[in-house]
C-alpha cells in the first residue's frame, strides 16, 4: 500500500488519458477550476507530432471530462503576442470576475510565461508575456496583494533545467511586473534539485497554502514529488513553514511509468469548504486526482516542517 500521507488518491486514477483527444500522445500537467455548477479545465495536450497545445475541457463532476479536439484560439490586440506550438503546463486562477490563465509559452527566444484572461471560457484575451525567457512555471494569487496582482514563478533555462527557485512578483495591470523577491529554493532530500509553484496559493488563517513540486536527482534521473508551504498573508515571499517530508511521491504504476517516469506534478487544486481536490500530472502521460482536508494539510506542514 502506498504511503498516502494526508492525501488519498482517487481509486479510478488516472482520470484523463490520451484517449480523450484524437491527436494526443499524452495529456498531463493541466489546470482545473470550478465554474458555476460545473468544472472547466485548460489541458496540456502533447500531440502526435510532439507539439504542445492547450485545449479547453468541461466536466460536471471534475472526474469525467469532455476535452475539445482543437486547441484554444486566443485573441490579442498585438499580432506579435500569440500562443506558440510549444505551450504547456497551464495554471488558472479566479480573481474577482475574471479567470487568469498562465502557461509556458515556449518560442524562438526560449521558454517564457504566457498570460491570458477570460470570463466565460469562450473568449480568451492574451496579454503580453509577463516575464522574459527563460521561465517555465507561473501561478497568479487569487486576490491582490497590497493592491497589486501577484504571482509566484520559477526562472529556468533553455534546456531541461537542472536548477529551480521560486520567486515572487507584483503588477498593477498584469503587464508590467516588478517588486521581485526570492521565496525559496531547493533544500535537501526529495526537493534538493529544484522546486516550483503548483496550484494557485490558497488563503488560510495560517497563511497562504502553497502546494509545490520538488525534484531530486537519483541515479536514474529526476523524481518529481509534491510538497507544501505556508507563506505570510501580507508578504507572501516570507516562508512561515515548509515541509521537510513530501505530501505525495510517485508510488503508483501510472506515476512511475510513462513518457517521463517518476513524475508527480501538482498543477491545480479545487477547494470546497475544507476539502481540497488536487489534480496532478502523472509521468508526463496522464492526469491523476487526490483529495485531502485543507486543515489536515496545514497541520501536516506545520508538524513536518524544517526546523
Amino acid at each position: 500500500m502506498a504511503n498516502e500521507t494526508v492525501f488519498k488518491r482517487y481509486r479510478g486514477n488516472p482520470i484523463i488519458t490520451a484517449k480523450a483527444v484524437p491527436r494526443a500522445n499524452s495529456i498531463h500537467n493541466s489546470a482545473i477550476v470550478r465554474y458555476g455548477d460545473e468544472y472547466k479545465g485548460i489541458f496540456r495536450v502533447d500531440e502526435i507530432d510532439m507539439n504542445y497545445t492547450l485545449h479547453l475541457g468541461r466536466s460536471k463532476d471534475g472526474i469525467k471530462w469532455d476535452i475539445e479536439p482543437d486547441p484554444i484560439k486566443m485573441k490579442s490586440d498585438d499580432p506579435e503576442v500569440f500562443v506558440t506550438d510549444h505551450s504547456y503546463d497551464p495554471r488558472v486562477t479566479k480573481l474577482g470576475d475574471i479567470y487568469i490563465v498562465t502557461w509556458c509559452n515556449a518560442g524562438a527566444g526560449g521558454p517564457c510565461i504566457g498570460l491570458a484572461t477570460t470570463k466565460d471560457f469562450k473568449t480568451f484575451k492574451q496579454l503580453e508575456n509577463p516575464l522574459p525567457p527563460a521561465n517555465r512555471n507561473c501561478v497568479i494569487f487569487p486576490e491582490k496583494i497590497n493592491g497589486k496582482f501577484a504571482m509566484l514563478h520559477r526562472p529556468s533555462d533553455r534546456g531541461h533545467t537542472p536548477f529551480g527557485d521560486v520567486f515572487y512578483a507584483e503588477s498593477p495591470d498584469l503587464v508590467y511586473w516588478g517588486h521581485h523577491r526570492f521565496v525559496f529554493g531547493p533544500k535537501g532530500g526529495w526537493q534538493s534539485t529544484k522546486v516550483g509553484p503548483g496550484p494557485h496559493p490558497i488563503r488560510t488563517k495560517e497563511g497562504w497554502l502553497l502546494i509545490y513540486h520538488g525534484v531530486w536527482t537519483s541515479c536514474n534521473g529526476y523524481i518529481y514529488s509534491a510538497g507544501g508551504a505556508l507563506l505570510d498573508l501580507k508578504k507572501p515571499w516570507k516562508v512561515l513553514y515548509r515541509t521537510r517530508d513530501y505530501l505525495m511521491y510517485p508510488t503508483e504504476m501510472y506515476e512511475r511509468v510513462g513518457d517521463v517516469p517518476n513524475v508527480l506534478f501538482p498543477s491545480s487544486a479545487v477547494v470546497e469548504g475544507d476539502r481540497l481536490r488536487l489534480y496532478y500530472g502523472c509521468a508526463d502521460t496522464c492526469i491523476g486526482m487526490a483529495e485531502a482536508s485543507v486543515s489536515e494539510i496545514v497541520k501536516f506542514i506545520k508538524k513536518r516542517s524544517f526546523k
